[in-house]
């Protein structure tokens, strides 16, 4: 399931993600969160992660950097 979620990820950014280059106010991107995400915690975890980054990614957030690694909702 992993690998089918990297996947989508990459067919994401392969596809649709020209479209709207340079409009995140995330470092890193939010496709580059989610394949980290995915690579360290799994599908479910990671899963949820990277919807959690895409729900904070709207007009009245701040933005700036968030990387996987410092998030609090799963421990390593």
């Amino acid at each position: 399931m992993r690998y089918a979620a990297i996947g989508v990820v990459y067919a994401w950014r392969w596809t649709f993600g020209p479209l709207f280059a340079g409009s995140c106010k995330y470092h890193p991107s939010c496709s580059q969160y989610a394949l980290d995400a995915l690579r360290t915690y799994g599908f479910f975890r990671g899963s949820v992660l990277a919807g959690w980054r895409l729900l904070r990614c709207n007009p009245w957030s701040h933005g700036g950097a968030d990387f996987v690694s410092d998030q609090r909702l799963f421990h390593r």
